[in-house]
């Protein structure tokens, strides 16, 4: 990561010089625009609207419109601006870690100790851990003045930009004015979703969908081109079968009885694996153990069925016993052949 700010901390009359780096960064594949008659790229160019040429960024400044004149600021005017020259995250209170509105969090970056003992910078951590309480600080970055909290992550000092109070839009919604009654019926079936669906949040198990279906789109255009079929790249889109349900308690209802059903299954799928007998094997499954497991299958089956005749027919029992008492006369007459074949021998010796 490479420090895009450089200051300190001051609380008190204690000053911890500090980097700052981005906390996040996205993930998203970047795309740009062309014409789709003939794949030429759209290219958005910073052209002057008096004299018609395209301007280089290091001459561009910045303006207010107030409807009837213009006020240029220059960049050696914004630098000029006391906030912007300050160098330093200001704590203006600690406060409970709770009382953050979540709704006001924007970015969030590191802050790394940038001196050569970094003894009051764990003092600081520390100190915030132990009282459980969030630094709210003011921090001038990027050409603007920006409130922000201060807390500890993985035992590095966090901050996070946050909104001021008057950039929070008031929730107002008339609807929400009228009398609503909740049924206990109602209650007792979305009690028993959450509890379905009662978890610890692992932030690395959900994975972006659509970025990894972009990327596998773009894949297979690269080698197919134009001729890419998105039904056999990504399989066919199953229809919503369920019209939309006006009762709440019916679509309520039907929540807990899908959820019971995917539990059951699941529930099923696991007995199976662990008795080593899997009846109906998963579609994912390797076709190894899918064979073995529909010979598994059919031997039991003809073993079953060969027991099951000899247990309710009786007379095929006793023809099975005539059987078996003729093959040991068989057998008898078998072993009398050598006897006669040794006689003729001699005979023919004789003459």
């Amino acid at each position: 990561m490479r420090a895009i700010w450089k200051g300190s901390i001051t609380f008190g009359l204690v000053n911890v010089p500090v980097k700052l780096y981005s906390a996040t960064e996205e993930h998203d594949l970047q795309l740009h625009q062309v014409h789709d008659a003939d794949g030429g790229r759209i290219r958005y160019e910073r052209k002057c609207e008096v004299c018609g040429k395209k301007i280089a960024y290091e001459h561009i400044d910045k303006a207010y419109d107030d409807g009837e004149q213009t006020v240029v600021l220059t960049g050696e005017d914004l630098e000029a601006l006391p906030a912007e020259r300050s160098r330093e995250i200001e704590v203006l209170e600690f406060v409970p870690n709770e009382q953050i509105d979540p709704i006001l969090f924007e970015r969030s970056y590191y802050l790394e100790p940038d001196s050569k003992s970094p003894k009051a910078y764990v003092l600081l951590r520390r100190v915030l851990e132990e009282t459980e309480r969030t630094a709210v600080v003011r921090i001038s970055l990027r050409q603007r003045t920006r409130l922000a909290t201060m807390r500890v992550r993985d035992d590095v000092l966090l901050v996070q930009t946050i909104r001021w109070s008057d950039e929070v839009r008031a929730a107002e919604f008339s609807a929400l004015d009228d009398d609503v009654t909740v049924g206990k019926r109602e209650m007792d079936l979305a009690r028993s979703i959450v509890r379905d669906l009662e978890a610890d949040f692992e932030p690395e198990q959900y994975v972006d969908e659509y970025q990894e279906q972009l990327r596998t789109l773009v894949e297979a255009k690269l080698e197919q081109g134009d001729a890419l079929n998105t039904a056999a790249t990504f399989g066919e889109t199953e229809e919503d079968e369920g019209a939309e349900v006006i009762d709440l308690l019916e679509a309520l209802q039907r929540s807990v009885e899908k959820r019971k059903g995917s539990s059951a299954k699941a529930d099923a799928e696991d007995d199976a694996e662990d008795e080593g007998t899997d009846e109906a094997p998963a579609k994912d499954a390797p076709a190894k153990r899918t064979s073995r497991s529909t010979a598994t299958k059919s031997t039991a089956t003809k073993t079953a069925a060969a027991k099951k005749p000899a247990a309710k027919k009786p007379a095929a029992k006793s023809t099975a016993t005539k059987t078996a008492a003729t093959k040991p006369a068989a057998k008898t007459a078998a072993a009398k052949k050598p006897a006669a074949k040794s006689t003729a021998a001699s005979k023919r010796k004789s003459a």
